[in-house]
């Protein structure tokens, strides 16, 4: 999935007020901001391999260090613990914890078997990405959801907390239909540096959040 995750943001603002919303991308996105640092160390690995399923062509090869059920496990408690630290908030840690266990969970659904347990174990996935529409579909009702929620928690305290989220809104709408309806990746080297990149997405995310105040 790509916009679920960010669903998965807004709508732990509800559950969190007080955690930013650049926290909650930071969590939801967190194994993906470790992929592609762990591919160009060639920790992992991912080919490009149009057809392999109908969504997406890339093929997951290995990646257990950012994507194994027991690594995602190991990366909420790290994440809770250092937020817990930072701020001594246990219940906004459980949730930043669950945030980050729940890229796993939509993984799942979405990916073929190709998600592992653990470094080395079996390979599991339901496979939604072989069905456009079902992907397509489900990912739109999660947005939608999930933005309904975060505009009955916060609200714009100025123009930049509206503007800023809109044009937010509308960048993960486009990167999402590009990635899914435009040409593969040229190469690995590239998607990985456009995964990184992913990385400014946590920064729009706490400046619209300096912008809008709780309901």
């Amino acid at each position: 999935m790509f916009i679920g995750h960010f669903a998965v943001a807004f709508a732990a603002k509800r559950a969190a007020p007080r955690v930013s919303l650049g926290t909650f991308i930071l969590a939801t996105q967190w194994l993906d901001g470790l992929w592609p640092i762990f591919l160009l160390l060639g920790i992992e690995r991912v080919a490009i391999r149009p057809g392999i399923t109908r969504f997406t062509p890339l093929d997951f090869e290995y990646y257990p260090w950012s994507h194994s059920l027991a690594m995602t496990l190991v990366w909420a408690a790290l994440f809770a613990a250092a937020y817990y630290w930072r701020r001594r908030d246990l219940a906004a840690a459980a949730v930043l914890a669950a945030a980050v266990a729940s890229h796993w969970v939509l993984d799942w659904i979405s990916h073929r078997p190709d998600l592992p347990l653990y470094p080395g174990g079996p390979l599991v996935g339901l496979g939604l990405w072989n069905a456009v529409a079902a992907t397509l579909a489900t990912e739109a009702v999660m947005f939608m959801a999930a933005l309904a929620l975060y505009f009955r928690t916060t609200r714009a305290a100025d123009a930049i907390g509206s503007w800023g989220l809109w044009a937010f809104l509308a960048f993960l709408v486009a990167a999402y239909l590009g990635a899914a309806f435009g040409p593969p990746p040229p190469d690995v080297r590239v998607l990985a540096y456009t995964g990184l990149s992913g990385w400014l997405l946590v920064a729009w995310g706490y400046w619209i959040d300096a912008h809008r105040t709780a309901r």
